[in-house]
């Protein structure tokens, strides 16, 4: 089950991050520079580090359809400046908002980042190429563990990006009783006070949750009966927000609600009273991952941009800015030993290290197939215009 698989991949790296410590082991488009020899600097000082590999391009640029907030400018900017490629990204906020567009057809799009549950339909749906994992000369980085998944055995259409979990976020300074459950967030003294991921399915599947149902059970009858529960909680919640919902916790127009690792983390970091609760339900587990499109037109530039940012001395970059759990094993690696500060914040906060007893209670979200429809219409009905 894919519950069992990110459970195992999440306990293995926080043994990983333990070793690690006590061994001392190792958006918006900007205009791409020619690659030249010397060294390639970013505006904001960072050196950029060579391709390890080098490939071969004929390409001048990549499209790409990415998650906001997702990604380090450094990263970006280097990959332009070492491969003299123009790097254009749009981003979205559901894997819903991505899927429609994708399968809508006529966009440009050479890769883009399915979370695990969409990977499959992706499949089904033959969006997707197989990935040569002969153009992969750095796929040896990922933690083996966070390979090989049930959403994609053998890894033949997708490979890691960051992962994490949905739980509660409160501000424990406002909040005087703090929830500890999914249950409690119907609590009605939080109504107007909270802020929640707009994604269907990880919303239904902690409703289902409470309810004593599978996250992501195809029963029309459970599933109507956490629609009308879900349509207790809906009016309740101050907004939906997937691009930054840490804004409006720090700035206190919310106090507390559902969301995912990387912003509670900087949340946490700018307002300590702000923590992240692991519900006694279990958290989400989620994986985010890279696809190639079918009709990519800038494939030998895609597996540029993979290789590329698969390097630990590049894709330690993510700890530094969006610290999500990190299935790269290279980058924990490098950061360990050249950026102790920025390893050490990540290794040791339970947000990118979730308790392995918070985890063992997790449940992940999974392709429901022809059931997809029902869970659509649940959304649309009870979150309407909210």
């Amino acid at each position: 089950m894919l519950r069992k698989s990110l459970f195992n991949a999440l306990a293995v790296l926080v043994v990983l991050s333990v070793v690690l410590t006590a061994c001392g082991g190792g958006g918006g488009d900007t205009s791409a520079e020619p690659a030249s020899d010397g060294p390639k600097t970013t505006s904001s000082g960072f050196e950029c580090p060579e391709p390890n590999p080098r490939v071969d391009v004929t390409s001048t640029e990549l499209n790409i359809f990415v998650w906001t907030e997702y990604f380090p400018q450094d990263m970006l900017d280097c990959f332009e400046m070492v491969y003299g490629i123009t790097l254009n990204r749009d981003e979205y906020s559901s894997n819903e908002e991505m899927y429609a567009k994708v399968s809508a057809g006529g966009t440009a799009y050479d890769l883009v980042q399915p979370t695990d549950y969409i990977v499959p339909l992706m499949i089904r749906q033959e969006l997707l190429q197989e990935l040569d994992h002969s153009k992969l000369p750095n796929i040896g980085n990922f933690d083996p563990n966070w390979m090989d998944q049930p959403f994609d055995p053998g890894n033949k259409y997708s490979l890691p990006y960051l992962a994490g979990t949905d739980a509660i976020i409160v501000n424990t300074a406002t909040v005087e009783n703090v929830p500890t459950s999914w249950a409690d967030l119907w609590n009605p003294e939080y109504a107007g006070r909270m802020v929640f991921l707009d994604d269907s399915r990880a919303t239904i599947g902690l409703t289902l949750v409470t309810l004593g149902y599978d996250p992501n059970t195809t029963d029309p009858a459970q599933l109507e009966e956490a629609q009308n529960k879900l349509a207790e909680l809906v009016p309740n919640i101050k907004l939906f927000d997937s691009d930054s919902p840490k804004t409006a916790l720090i700035a206190g127009d919310v106090d507390l609600g559902m969301t995912w690792t990387g912003e509670a983390f900087i949340a946490n970091q700018e307002n300590p009273d702000i923590q992240y609760i692991y519900p006694e339900e279990g958290p989400v587990l989620w994986q985010d991952n890279w696809v190639m499109l079918k009709d990519a037109s800038h494939v030998d530039a895609a597996y540029a941009w993979l290789s590329y940012t698969m390097q630990g001395d590049v894709f330690w970059l993510t700890i530094r800015d969006f610290q999500y759990t990190n299935p790269n094993q290279a980058a924990l690696e490098y950061a360990k030993e050249n950026q102790p500060d920025v390893y050490s914040a990540y290794a040791d906060s339970p947000i990118t290290n979730p308790p392995a007893e918070a985890i063992s209670k997790g449940f992940g979200i999974e392709d429901v197939g022809e059931a997809t429809p029902l869970y659509d219409n649940i959304w649309v009905e009870v979150k309407g215009g909210n």
